[in-house]
C-alpha cells in the first residue's frame, strides 16, 4: 500500500510539521495534481485545508508541475530540480511528473485555511528538540 510523508508549511507562522500517512488516510492523495485543495479531515486534521505545493519520489527527484508521466528527463534552464546558475545555462535533469502516484514519498503541503486546533497543539515538539537560543532572541 502506498505511504507518503507530508511536509506541512503554515505561512503564519515560518514552522514546518511533518506527518506520516499509511493505507486508508494515503489513499485520498492518489491522483491529486500539484496546486489542487485537499481537505484536512481524512488525515485526523478537522477544519485545515491544505494546497499541495510539490513533492518528491522514492528516490529523491521532485515533482515540476506540467510534466506527465512517472518520471522524465528534461531540459531544464531554472526552476524546480535545478539551480539557476550561470544566465542561458541549460542542463538536463530527471524529474517527476506532477500526479501523485504510489511511487511518490513526500508530498509538500501548506495551509490555506486553520482549524479549531493549532498545528502546535496537533504537533507537540519533542522532548530533545533544541530550543531557540534566547541570545538571538535579545539582537531582534
Amino acid at each position: 500500500m502506498a505511504s507518503f510523508k507530508l511536509c506541512i508549511a503554515e505561512p503564519s507562522t515560518g514552522k514546518t510539521f511533518q506527518k506520516e500517512v499509511k493505507d486508508a488516510e494515503a489513499q485520498g492523495f492518489l491522483g491529486l495534481n500539484i496546486g489542487e485543495k485537499v481537505q484536512g479531515g481524512p488525515i485526523g486534521m478537522e477544519g485545515y485545508e491544505f494546497s499541495i505545493s510539490g513533492g518528491s519520489d522514492f528516490c529523491g527527484f521532485p515533482m515540476r508541475r506540467g510534466i506527465l508521466g512517472v518520471r522524465k528527463k528534461i531540459t531544464a534552464y531554472g526552476g524546480i530540480g535545478f539551480p539557476h546558475l550561470k544566465k542561458g545555462m541549460r542542463k538536463r535533469k530527471t524529474v517527476c511528473g506532477h500526479k501523485i502516484n504510489d511511487k511518490i514519498s513526500q508530498i509538500n503541503l501548506k495551509v490555506l485555511k486553520v482549524g479549531a486546533k493549532p498545528l502546535l497543539e496537533i504537533f507537540p515538539p519533542k522532548e530533545g528538540e533544541k530550543k531557540e537560543d534566547p541570545a538571538i532572541e535579545d539582537k531582534k
